[in-house]
């Protein structure tokens, strides 16, 4: 089980001397506690209450004395550890407050070691199990333990029966290869162990390196103390990290658990758990033990203004938003103007530039909402997220998915008949799941076909990946090294299409899917049948003899209620439209990596849910936000967020819209067209780039420009960086130069006044008016230029499709 505790580090004080603190009260936990067992320790972290409220890690400053050190000792960190059975007193001393623990000892000669709860959790520690190790590809030193110790069984194997037992000397433990090696007595690089970790490697090789101990016991919970605690930047505090067990055993791990920071810029922690707010902005601390992880969400607000302004709010996602801002001392930038955010809202619904006209129009008598309204009733908004779900869909012919040409007509215009008709998501995604029949003729039963390997564990991956944001791909090879996925949860769930079966007809590369109930899905290691089991379930599904699973599983996924479902959806949204996820990268949703604004989030998933899953009301929601509408120009105070969206983030043109720009300004078109074994498909020369159904459609532009592969449905497959070669084509291409020269759009303007080709070339172009000054030096440009007037406009027009206005959204 897994928790998410909330750090919020909040700027309480100008920064400078610290005034002694005047405490309240003082706290230590965990309270009073009781070690079992040789090895057994507990830290204690103190807090101390100021009488301003704020609450301060004083455990570097307290000072520790056990009444009875042959009971039980103290170092001066306030580590206890066992002696002998018996109590004894913990008394605390900090800022003039005292506090007293009571400690029960019992068992303290009882030397516990079993692998999978002693020798395990201290493979991971040490770092035996990582990539640099024995964890590699091929393991090391002829030792290879699972990636992250995702396997614990076959590394229980690998240490105890593997290479013919050789690494146990059960007659002589001491004199094992593994204890000589690990504790440096023979060569062997890496970390060498600590004294109490010795003495568990040994203590479990003398009592016949058992895999678990007698009860059995697995853990349950990971808690973590502090839970909410206000800071301020280069403040620190120490965690406590508490297991739970089945047998009812809670005990201290906080020395066995690793750590690990999301972006150590803004908040560090030591190997033993020590935190430190290093910066201003938003981070998160992974604790992970025995598989089991849990998260702090760290905030450290930046010096903000004082008082913090009142913010207007359009609607409740806005309300989300500025609680945030304000909470992290960063003021929002102001709304954008209606030319900047005329010409936003088009590229990002409709993916195209408004004309000329569209803009007189608008800047003439702006009407936000009314002009979102309209851009979500265009067909174009259907082609354009056509194109977005054809990236995540992969919809593309031939290699690697060997999907024919055919196939990809069939299931491009089944998505944007489907986003035409607004068809609710959840039946959307249930159709993909699990459609039957021909794949020339049922466009969604390509969702198995367009795949590069059409095995149930792919098959599984992918809707995991796209539907519900989760890379339990990473568990076929490896675990995960901060989440808890398997190797038996990735077959659990691709058991779930082990059925899943392909038959081909008369007609050339025609497949059809159907259900075949006399597959299933083996266990590799075992080659036992896999039960197909939900994620997150304790329990295997129950499917019948001639059941096709995919059916349960596409229930369970669009369930009301479903953990996944609709907040995967609602961050993809989020991130289409904002250019970063709520939970970032949009397609890595887990626990270990929260979301920055989780109560927004939250409230995008219930808005979802309660419209039956209309994607349309959540495209009207954001982008009828103040949130969407801010300025991409940052002020003072904001310039260094990139994640609470406190100002709209520049973004490149993606590579079809960049086309379609250019070509839409000049009034010039592009053939485009596949190769793909015969017959060539040819598209309408009037087709625009975001019109394009197939991935594989041969365009050297929107190659230059990183379009997807669509390989994969990992958004990072779009690359929107500029780069020296992008540069290039604008600076020197001949494409470019012959659609300028040729441009009707061009040589039509020439018949209008110098004034009025310099406002038809901005509005069509950058969406906008010339400022005086721009429209002034043009018009004594061209009016310079009366012999070559024809070259001068197209001068005039290069200039401007070379301008970071044209090729970035702003």
């Amino acid at each position: 089980m897994r928790r998410t505790a909330l750090f919020l580090f909040a700027l309480t004080a100008a920064h400078g001397a610290e005034p002694k603190l005047k405490l309240n009260y003082l706290q230590a936990a965990p309270g009073d506690f009781v070690l079992s067992g040789k090895w057994a320790s507990q830290r204690i972290v103190v807090t101390g209450k100021a009488s301003d409220g704020t609450l301060h890690d004083l455990t570097g400053q307290a000072r520790f004395q056990s009444s009875n050190a042959k009971i039980a000792t103290v170092n001066p960190g306030g580590l206890v550890t066992s002696v002998a059975d018996g109590e004894a007193n913990i008394e605390i001393k900090a800022a003039g407050k005292k506090q007293k623990l009571h400690v029960t000892v019992k068992d303290s000669r009882v030397q516990r070691a079993a692998f999978l709860t002693e020798v395990w959790p201290l493979l991971g520690k040490l770092g035996c199990s990582t990539a640099a190790c024995h964890g590699a590809a091929r393991g090391k030193g002829g030792l290879r333990l699972s990636l992250f110790g995702g396997d614990p069984g076959a590394d229980f194997e690998a240490l105890t029966k593997a290479a013919g037992g050789r690494r146990i000397n059960r007659a002589d433990p001491p004199d094992s290869l593994l204890y000589l090696k690990a504790t440096g007595r023979l060569d062997h690089p890496g970390t060498l162990p600590a004294p109490r970790e010795s003495g568990i490697l040994l203590a479990w090789l003398k009592a016949g390196a058992p895999w678990a101990a007698g009860d059995n016991a697995h853990i349950t919970a990971l808690n973590l103390y502090p839970d909410d605690r206000v800071f301020r930047k280069g403040d620190a505090q120490h965690l406590l990290v508490t297991a739970v067990f089945s047998d009812g055993q809670v005990r201290d791990v906080s020395n066995d658990a690793a750590y690990h920071a999301s972006d150590p810029r803004i908040a560090s922690v030591t190997p033993d758990g020590l935190v430190k707010a290093e910066a201003s902005g938003v981070a998160a601390i992974v604790v992970t033990y025995q598989r089991q992880s849990t998260v702090l969400r760290l905030a450290i607000p930046y010096p903000g203004p004082k008082p913090f302004p009142e913010l207007a709010a359009n609607n409740r996602v806005d309300e989300l938003v500025y609680a945030k801002l304000k909470a992290m001392g960063v003021p929002p930038s102001p709304l954008a103007s209606d030319e900047v955010f005329l010409r936003r809202v088009y590229l990002d619904v409709i993916g195209l530039l408004p004309t000329a006209e569209e803009a007189r129009a608008f800047l003439a008598k702006p009407d936000r909402a009314r002009l979102i309204d309209s851009l979500l009733a265009r067909d174009e908004f259907n082609d354009f997220w056509s194109l977005k779900w054809g990236d995540l869909l992969r919809i593309k012919s031939e290699y690697p998915v060997r999907v024919w040409p055919k196939a990809v007509a069939v299931y491009y215009q089944w998505v944007h008949d489907s986003l035409a008709a607004n068809k609710p998501y959840d039946q959307f995604v249930r159709e993909l799941l699990t459609s039957t029949g021909s794949n020339f003729r049922v466009g969604p039963a390509n969702f198995v076909r367009a795949v590069p390997a059409k095995d149930a564990r792919t098959l599984g991956e992918t809707a995991a990946l796209v539907f519900m944001g989760e890379r339990i791909g990473c568990a076929r090879c490896h675990a995960h090294p901060l989440e808890s996925w398997s190797l038996d949860d990735d077959l659990a769930l691709g058991a779930f299409f082990a059925r899943v079966n392909y038959k081909g007809t008369q007609e050339w590369k025609e497949e059809i899917v159907y259900p075949d109930f006399r597959q299933s899905l083996r266990d590799p290691r075992t080659r036992t049948v896999v039960e197909a089991r939900l994620p997150g379930a304790a329990a295997p599904s129950k499917i019948g003899a001639e059941e096709d699973p995919r059916g349960q599983f596409a229930e369970w996924l669009t369930a009301p209620g479903n953990p996944y479902f609709a907040r995967n959806i609602a961050n993809r949204v989020w991130f289409w439209l904002l250019g970063r996820g709520i939970v970032n990268e949009p397609d890595d949703v887990r626990p270990t990596n929260p979301p920055v604004n989780p109560e927004l989030l939250a409230y995008l998933e219930g808005e979802l849910a309660s419209h039956r899953f209309d994607l349309r009301h959540l495209y009207r929601l954001i982008l009828n936000s103040r949130t969407y509408q801010l300025s991409s120009e940052p002020n003072q105070w904001n310039a260094g967020d990139a994640a609470l969206f406190s100002h709209y983030p520049v973004k490149r043109l993606a590579a079809e819209q960049m086309l379609d720009a250019i070509s839409q300004f000049t009034e010039t078109n592009e053939r485009f067209r596949s190769i793909i074994p015969e017959p060539y498909s040819n598209w309408p020369a009037t087709y625009r780039a975001t019109q394009i159904s197939d991935g594989n459609t041969e365009c050297s532009f929107l190659d230059l420009f990183g379009r997807p592969p669509r390989d994969t449905p990992y958004e990072q497959e779009r690359n929107n960086d500029p780069t020296l070669k992008q540069a290039l084509y604008f600076l020197n291409s001949e494409q470019l130069e012959g659609k300028v020269s040729g441009s009707p759009h061009l040589k039509r303007v020439l018949a209008k006044p110098d004034a009025e080709v310099v406002d038809d070339i901005y509005l069509s172009s950058v969406s906008r008016f010339p400022t005086p000054d721009e429209k002034k030096r043009l018009v004594e440009y061209l009016g310079a230029r009366k012999s070559a007037r024809a070259q001068a406009v197209q001068d005039v027009a290069w200039a401007l499709l070379n301008a970071k206005e044209f090729e970035f959204n702003h």
